[in-house]
Order: C-alpha cells, then structure tokens, then sequence
C-alpha cells in the first residue's frame, strides 16, 4: 500500500491486506504522461512519456497497470508523482520562451530597479502583457487544477475495485465535518497598507472574519512594536513576509541562507509560526533551512503569478517538516489591477469548484490596495458573498495558524475498529468526523458517516 495515500486519507494501511502496489524500478527518461481521468502526470513511466503536458495523452499509464491475483503492479512511482507535483518539480520541463526571459537574471534586476519608478497605469499594463494567455495554459488547469487529488481518487478507485470494497472509511479532512476550510490573509507591502491595517482589522471584524497579517520586517516601512501588538491583541494572526520584498530571496545559495537565518531570527522575535515569500517567489527544495512551521508561498495554479507553475492540489501537505497551505482563489491585484474585473465571478467559479473538491479556500487581499474606493468596495462584496458561504454551507473559517494544528494533528490520528463500526483516536479526534470514499458509478464521492 502506498503511503502518500494513506497520508492523504488516513485509513488504516492494513485495511486491504489483500492489495499491494508492486514496486516498479522507474529509472528512465523523466517527462509526462496521464493515469486516470486525464490526470497529467510528471516523472518516470514505463508506458513512456513525452516533453510537453499537451502531448500527454499519448502516455495512458493506466492502461498499463498489472493485476497479478490480488496485487496491482503500476508503470509507475505514485509517490514520486505526487511529489513532483507538489514540490513542482515538473516547470522545468515546461516551455516557455518568455518565463525563461522573465527569469533571467538582467530582466529581473532591470525590473526590480525601475519599478519604483514605473507610474502604476504603466506597470500594470506591463503585467497585463505577460499574463494575457491565461486561458490558454493547459496545465496545470485553470481557474483550479486537482491534479493531486484527483490522483489519490484514481488510485484509491483501482485498488477498491480489486479489493472488492464498495466503501472505505477514512478521516475527514477538515473539523466538525466541515465541507471546506476558509483562511483569510493580508500581505502588507508599504507603509500606506501599515497604516491601513487598522481599518481592515475594523472591517474584517464586520464581517466576523479574522485574517493574518503578513508583515514585512525590513527595508519596505517600519514595523513598531505597537502596530505588531495590535494585530495580535485583536485576534488576528502575525506573520512574516519576505526579509524586504525585493525579488531576490532564492536567486542565490549563499545569499539566500543569509536571508533565511534573518527570516528565522524574525519568525522568533514576533513569534509567527507562518511565512509568505515576496510576489510569491519560491524554492521548495531550500525549505528545511526555515523555521516556521507552515507556509503560504505555492499557488494552486500559478497563472497569475509572475512565477509559474504550481503544486495541483487544494489540500495543505507537508514539505519535510514544514506545512504547505497552497493559496487556491486569485489574489485580489490579480483580480482587479491584472483582468480588470470588478465583478465576482472568478471567484464564484473558483469557490464553487473547491467546493466540489472538498478543499482549502485561501484569499490573498492586499490592504495597499484596498485604500482605493474602487478595490475597497469589491473587497467588501466579495467578504459579503465569503460570509454568506459560510453561513449557509458551515465552512470551517479560521486562521492560517489553526489549520496548521489541525492537519498536524490529523497527521497524527488513528482510524480503529470499534465494534461494527470506526473510531478515531489521537489528538483533536474529538473533532475528527470519519467519512467514507463510496465507489459509485466507476468513481469515488466521499459521505461523512
């Protein structure tokens, strides 16, 4: 039995004594290729792979696998896929002439310098340029890409079927049987966001949604003591973001370890357990330097950013020691600055589809560009719509840093038997719900028991 899919489920790995993955040696060319539903895939295959996502559906890998009695033998590593994913290892693999231009060293540098110095109507006009062929990146899939989870469920359906079983129970992902988690975030990057985080505490309180502040410690504005206790004193949560914001945290090894030990030297002294990276650059690889405990740094799907890619999946996961909660809903500059949208209609399309997929709604909205009446007015119809979903479909609301005890805790439990039924034991199981994944139809839905 794979263990990123007990993992990612939590059920007891001995449950199907009778089905096993037969371990593969997957040595070879390292390129794309699908298993499932249209699953794109990136890592080793023995079906073959292929350089581009697009031509992927040359690769089936499912139609590969083995039953031999009772074991299942896959063309594949499924845990090395996930990771790759995840850690998203496959953005080298995908071409892009201009992401290579963006990334180069002179392009950043000559960018970062005159920025400071571009009139807003024009930097945005820049980013509209580079951004304008969203709709037409294949992968990953926008407005949400499920790569991730929709693997685990392919998986999951093979080896149920072989096994025989209609119903397997597993441990809800999220508290009290909540359908969803939601977290709100603000990313302070000026002095003029400082000085506005008062009033958004005041609105975010309106609405009855808490946030965490992402505060940058250096170079952009001071950061007085005062401004720090406040945040934390009204119940909101205090993070650190970037060293100064500049671009630069991972273009070097030796710069960036020098950054990270300050980075870490502020996750003590405001004693934050999160962490964002500035413009949402990052290298997951480099992570075990840091000493946060979470981090909100991967988009879901990364169309938007000026960094590409993303880790497919809308379920936080580990990265080594360190909790990775993806960002799954468009920032709030994307939105309005980038597509020029005062509506709500992203969204409603990206939180109607985590919905559907049980998963983590994340927000970014910047109190830099909510002083505007324009922006202000849209975040406070989206926070509205965001409190009404709430109601209505029981959301879990809550701070960055409480999903980040939940999931660990959830790592940390037990599905036992209990007469003719299940029962949850380790810490926090008092909110845990056990749920089952229910083959119906060729495919997997989940039901809370």
């Amino acid at each position: 039995m794979t263990q990123a899919l007990v993992d990612y489920y939590k059920f007891p790995a001995h449950f199907l004594p009778c089905i096993k993955s037969t371990p593969v040696d997957n040595s070879g060319t390292v390129g794309f290729f699908q298993f499932g539903d249209g699953n794109v895939c990136y890592g080793s295959c023995r079906a073959g792979v292929v350089s581009s996502p697009a031509e992927s559906a040359n690769c089936r890998a499912d139609l590969h696998v083995r039953r031999e009695g009772s074991a299942l033998q896959f063309p594949f590593d499924f845990a090395e896929v996930i990771d790759n994913l995840r850690m998203e290892r496959y953005t080298s693999a995908l071409p892009s002439a201009r992401q290579a231009l963006v990334g180069s060293e002179f392009v950043h540098r000559f960018y970062y310098f005159f920025r400071r110095c571009l009139p807003p109507s024009l930097r945005r006009q820049l980013q509209r340029a580079y951004f304008h062929d969203l709709e037409r990146l294949q992968f990953p899939s926008w407005p949400v890409d499920f790569t991730v989870d929709r693997l685990h469920e392919s998986y999951l359906r093979l080896l149920m079927q072989v096994g025989g079983l209609q119903k397997l129970p597993f441990i809800w992902f999220w508290p009290d049987g909540a359908p969803n988690c939601l977290i709100m975030t603000h990313d302070v990057e000026t002095s003029a966001g400082r000085n506005f985080s008062s009033q958004l505490m005041d609105i975010d309180d309106s609405f009855g949604i808490k946030a965490s502040f992402q505060v940058i410690p250096e170079m952009r504005y001071a950061v007085p003591k005062s401004y720090l206790n406040e945040i934390t004193t009204r119940g909101f949560e205090l993070n650190v973001h970037d060293l100064n914001h500049d671009g630069n945290l991972y273009r070097d090894r030796s710069e960036f370890l020098r950054r990270a030990a300050k980075i870490n030297s502020y996750v003590r002294e405001y004693q934050a357990r999160g962490f964002r990276a500035g413009a949402m650059y990052r290298n997951l690889e480099w992570y075990d330097v840091f000493e946060f405990s979470y981090d909100m740094s991967v988009p879901n799907v990364a169309h938007l950013e000026p960094m590409r890619g993303g880790c497919c999946t809308v379920m936080p996961y580990f990265v080594g020691r360190i909790l990775e909660l993806p960002v799954t809903a468009a920032q709030d500059y994307s939105v309005f600055h980038i597509l020029n949208d005062t509506s709500l209609e992203l969204w409603r399309r990206q939180l109607a589809l985590l919905r559907e997929g049980s998963g983590l709604m994340s927000f970014i909205v910047h109190p830099d560009y909510m002083i505007g009446s324009k922006v202000r007015k849209g975040c406070e119809t989206l926070f509205t719509y965001l409190r009404e979903l709430i109601d209505k479909a029981r959301i879990w609301h809550a701070l960055p840093g409480d999903v980040d005890l939940w999931w660990r805790a959830r790592s940390e439990m037990q599905l036992v038997p209990k007469g003719s039924s299940w029962e949850i034991v380790g810490p926090e199981s008092a909110r845990a719900r056990v749920a089952y994944a229910v083959l119906d139809g060729g495919q997997i839905r989940y039901e809370l028991a």
